[in-house]
């Protein structure tokens, strides 16, 4: 579960990052140039090419949120069954070791 909710707040900040990045490339003018940090060198890259990565990474990062909401759901469902078991449990165990009336 830890390991979800983590995935999902790491996805929630990127998703954040790329939003930020896309309100930006809105307020570029056509002859603005854009640079791309590849390792050490900043490399200019085309608007329109920039402008579709960054809506690329908004559809996979939204789609991987999507993913681990599903799976934390799944993990909260099987918690609250193990729950309603060990209650069961419990509960038919305190039934046997009462003496009878």
């Amino acid at each position: 579960m830890a390991r979800a909710v983590e995935a999902r707040e790491k996805l929630g900040t990127q998703q954040a990052e790329n939003e930020t990045v896309k309100a930006e490339f809105q307020k570029l003018k056509p002859e603005n140039a854009i640079y791309k940090l590849i390792g050490p060198v900043l490399v200019k890259q085309e608007q329109s090419e920039a402008k579709t990565n960054v809506d690329t990474r908004l559809s996979f990062i939204t789609s991987e949120i999507k993913r681990v909401e599903g799976q934390i759901k799944e993990v909260e469902s099987k918690a609250e069954e193990k729950k309603a078991e060990i209650i069961a449990t419990q509960t038919a165990l305190q039934q046997t070791q009462q003496p009878p009336a």
